[in-house]
Parts: C-alpha cells; sequence; structure tokens
C-alpha cells in the first residue's frame, strides 16, 4: 500500500501555517502553534490517531487565538483529505468513545465527501480554559470538517469539567478518524454504491 502522507504550507497575512501527516504512523507528533492549549489538543489527536504529524503556526495571537485556530482547522482538514487519496479499501465509517473524568465525548465519522459538523455540546463550556477562547472548538472542527470534506458528529451528553469535555473530543475525534481511515481487505475499490467518495 502507498503511504497516505501529505504536507501543505499555507501564509497568510494572519498566518503561516505548515502541516504534514501521515495517516499510517505511530503517534510521534511535532506541534507547536503559539497557543498553548491547541499543541495540547493537537498533540493528543496525533498520538490518539496513531498519526505520525507535524504541526507548525505563526498567527496573529497578540490580536486572538481565532486566526491561529481556525486556520489551522483549514489546512489539517486539506492535509487530512489528500493524504486519504482515492479512499479505496478504507472502512470510510468510524466512531469512538472516550471518557475523561467526569466528561464523555462519542465521535462519529463519514469520510463521505458531504462536509457536514454537529456539533451536540450538552454541558455549557466555560467561556475559557486559561487563556482559550471554547468557542474556537467549534471554528476548528467545522474548519476541519468541510477541508476534510467528512460528516463529523460531536455529542457530549454530560461532562463538568471544560478541560475534560474538550480533551475527550480531541481524542474521540482522533480515534474516529483512525477507525474509519483503515483498510479493509473485503472492501473492493471504495465503500459506495455510487462508485466514488470524491
Amino acid at each position: 500500500m502507498a503511504q497516505r502522507f501529505a504536507r501543505i504550507e499555507r501564509n497568510t497575512n494572519e498566518t503561516k501555517i505548515q502541516v504534514e501527516l501521515n495517516l499510517d504512523g505511530s503517534g510521534q507528533a511535532e506541534i507547536k502553534t503559539g497557543v498553548g492549549f491547541m499543541d495540547h489538543m493537537l498533540d493528543l489527536f496525533i498520538k490518539h490517531g496513531l498519526f505520525d504529524g507535524k504541526i507548525i503556526a505563526d498567527g496573529d495571537t497578540w490580536i486572538d487565538d481565532h486566526h491561529t485556530t481556525e486556520d489551522i482547522g483549514i489546512v489539517l482538514g486539506q492535509v487530512f483529505r489528500e493524504a486519504l487519496g482515492d479512499k479505496k479499501g478504507i472502512k470510510r465509517y468510524g466512531t469512538a468513545f472516550v471518557p475523561m473524568d467526569d466528561a464523555l465525548a462519542q465521535v462519529v465519522i463519514d469520510c463521505s465527501n458531504r462536509p457536514h459538523l454537529e456539533y451536540r455540546v450538552e454541558p455549557e463550556l466555560n467561556a475559557k480554559v486559561g487563556a482559550f477562547d471554547t468557542e474556537l472548538v467549534h471554528e476548528f472542527l467545522w474548519k476541519f470538517a468541510l477541508e476534510a470534506r467528512i460528516n463529523l458528529h460531536v455529542i457530549v451528553p454530560y461532562g463538568r469539567n471544560t478541560h475534560h469535555i474538550i480533551e475527550a473530543i480531541f481524542k474521540a475525534l482522533a480515534r474516529a478518524l483512525d477507525d474509519a481511515v483503515q483498510i479493509d481487505p473485503r472492501v473492493k475499490g471504495v465503500p459506495s454504491t455510487k462508485g466514488l467518495l470524491t
């Protein structure tokens, strides 16, 4: 099987983003975004997805973390889509439940080329975790789903600690993606009656 790897750089007046992703890795991560909380979440994402990844960002964080977080979601989604290639032989669907102390997150994925985010987080999140604006979690996930062209459902039925809730989401996202991109030897071509997923 060919290596499922991609690298993209994106430079704007607001951010400079470099992302590399190997879908068939072992959880090796190099993360430096200038947004401490995102560094933590992306490190978890790479390790729990058993990807190998490099995510380097230099953004206008003196304004706030919005542009950097959003643009990382955009580029990571683009890299994921490129690394996945023609999707031949993949399982296509993935799901994961991840508990984190008081919180439980479920993420369900369809690598369908039909981008959609359903974000059902029932507990009220604190506005910030440290200096990080928690509304940016939705922004990141929506841009990732859009650029990766996946159907992404995020469900959190309960949780008290905002950090725990978000951490459970990122771990579940990684594990559901890892599930969806696995090669199933029973699948001939792409798993769609349409004959394509691109």
